[in-house]
């Protein structure tokens, strides 16, 4: 327990500076103990729930980070956790309410420091948008890792068989999403739509990029410069992953507050503790000792997929969404367990 320990020291040492800030923050505001006591419960809510909501993405990070060099995974979990606790938790919800209220980056700024409800309520406009980027970004990633010709393990194998022989088709998920984001355009408000296509067509544009560039970049010929560049490319498709995984939960975190910087720094909280468990993962190899995991992380990724397109024309509950998730990985760990179990009489 106290090895498995160094890799959550930084985390709550972060999450009790977190809490303190929240509960000076809630003090500014209202300059009451009470005020200062519920910003720091709310902060502490919100790292809770990133990271039960957050847990897959945590696993597929392990995926992507166990190939990568030394070096890029301490870029990883330095820059890497800058950009995901300031970029998007704070300057990409900013740059969305400037966008879609029309106002100067540093007006946007005020607008959620003096008016909380008034910015809330500009963000949470941008939800259409958003949950169709981040839907078809998320869908390619789930789709891809089943839509695999060469893939060996089967945790489904009625679902996933099938799915896998799709590999033999080139982008043959890019046309699934494709059909899905039309499927889905056709519940939309007529001038919902366009919103929802053109949103959806950037996110599936986005992944393609980030996989482009990957693909390219490893089949440079240089061996010297490969690890870098290969490095590179994995660090931008863990970060455009992370920022997808990070739309939903910003919009739906102004449920508990509409205050911008208790909402990031409780969702800073849960992501410093999502990067502790994939470097956690990354070097006990859990994904090799737990075979199945790994693919509930990817159901989940492809359910949450779902979710963010429902929910731009039905209500669908955060604990729906967290429960999921949870519930896939939970019966993909239980089968890697018992898996281990039954392999040595196997064998």
């Amino acid at each position: 327990m106290s090895k498995d320990f160094k890799y959550f020291r930084g985390s709550l040492v972060f999450s009790i500076a977190g809490v303190l800030l929240g509960a000076g923050i809630g003090y500014y505001y209202d300059h009451t103990i009470d005020s200062a006591l519920r910003a720091a419960f709310i902060v502490c809510v919100l790292g809770v729930l990133e990271v039960s909501l957050s847990f897959d993405n945590a696993v597929v990070n392990a995926t992507v980070l166990k190939d990568m060099s030394p070096e890029w995974r301490h870029r990883f979990v330095t820059l890497g956790i800058a950009i995901a606790v300031f970029g998007m938790r704070v300057v990409f919800p900013l740059a969305i309410v400037s966008i879609i209220a029309h106002v100067s980056p540093i007006a946007a700024v005020v607008m959620a420091a003096t008016e909380p409800d008034k910015y809330s309520a500009e963000l949470v406009k941008a939800h259409i948008s958003v949950s169709a980027f981040g839907g078809a970004f998320l869908a390619m990633v789930g789709l891809k890792h089943f839509i695999d010709a060469e893939k060996e393990v089967f945790w489904i194998s009625w679902i996933e068989r099938p799915l896998s022989k799709l590999g033999r088709v080139d982008t043959v998920q890019i046309g699934l999403v494709v059909l899905l984001l039309w499927g889905v355009s056709t519940q939309l408000h007529e001038h919902e739509r366009l919103t929802f296509l053109v949103a959806g067509m950037f996110g599936l544009l986005t992944y393609i990029g980030v996989d482009g560039i990957g693909s390219v970049l490893d089949a440079e010929s240089a061996a010297e410069g490969v690890a870098l560049r290969s490095g590179l490319a994995s660090f931008l498709y863990l970060e455009v992953l992370d920022a997808s995984f990070s739309f939903d939960g910003v919009i739906g975190a102004f449920a508990l507050s509409n205050n911008l910087f208790i909402i990031a720094t409780g969702l800073g909280i849960g992501a410093m503790f999502v990067r502790s468990l994939t470097i956690m993962m990354v070097e006990k190899g859990t994904l090799a000792e737990y075979r199945y995991l790994e693919h509930g992380a990817f159901y989940a990724i492809i359910s949450l997929a779902v979710i963010m397109f429902l929910k731009t024309f039905v209500e669908v509950p955060e604990l729906v969404t967290g429960l999921l998730g949870a519930g896939f990985i939970g019966l993909a760990f239980w089968s890697s367990l018992r898996h281990n179990k039954l392999a040595p009489a196997q064998e």
